[in-house]
């Protein structure tokens, strides 16, 4: 019997790096990255801060959706509340719970860790983490103030299994929503078992920093 297949890091060797590019969120570099069978390839790629996403379930099992412009696909896509991690020192769970006040105006008792992954692996360093927040309360005050595109971010509160057909009709398309709203819905099927702590050790993202392939503040 084969043991259960699990991503591992395994960085190749790079005989030379270019950067390219360097802006206010992210970098971009070029690697001549030398493989196993001898083959020297050019890569170029985001170095990205990371980032977290959160999957606000109500009492009802309701997840909440924002609707934000992105522009690099000139789309207002419903998205859960999401942000980079461009604040130096803060931990990804301290993120997380700041954008769910900036982005939503709300507050949660009850937080895990849902789902982690890498965001576009071909093309760029984004480590993601999606937490699941529940307990979910206003903040004394409402949402505060955004600008750019977060000054104006509706809302709206949909039953989970109808964002899972929303998400398998192709309705949904950022990632967050895709994958977020898939395990939420899964973890319920399992009744919430095997969820890990907010706090848990992220091997990926400690795996990127000590390759140095993680834009820091």
């Amino acid at each position: 019997m084969t043991s259960a297949p699990t991503d591992s890091p395994a960085p190749r060797p790079v005989v030379d790096r270019t950067e390219r590019f360097s802006g206010l969120r992210w970098s971009v570099r070029t690697d001549h990255v030398a493989l196993p069978h001898g083959e020297t390839v050019v890569r170029d790629y985001v170095v990205h801060p990371g980032a977290v996403g959160i999957i606000a379930l109500d009492e009802a099992d309701r997840v909440l959706l924002i609707q934000q412009y992105r522009h690099p696909v000139g789309y207002l896509l419903w998205e859960p509340p999401a942000g980079l991690m461009d604040l130096a020192g803060e931990s990804p769970l301290a993120t997380a719970q700041r954008e769910l006040v900036e982005e939503a105006g709300l507050l949660a008792d009850e937080w895990h860790v849902l789902a982690d992954w890498f965001n576009s692996p071909g093309g760029s360093s984004e480590a993601f983490r999606c937490f699941l927040a529940r307990g979910i309360r206003d903040v004394p005050g409402g949402r505060p103030p955004g600008t750019g595109e977060e000054a104006d971010l509706p809302a709206t509160w949909v039953p989970l299994a109808e964002a899972v057909d929303l998400v398998l009709a192709g309705e949904l398309a950022n990632p967050t929503s895709v994958t977020g709203i898939l395990a939420a819905a899964a973890a319920r099927g399992r009744g919430w078992a095997g969820l890990r702590s907010p706090d848990c050790a992220w091997p990926e993202r400690d795996a990127l920093l000590a390759q140095d392939r993680v834009w820091l503040p």
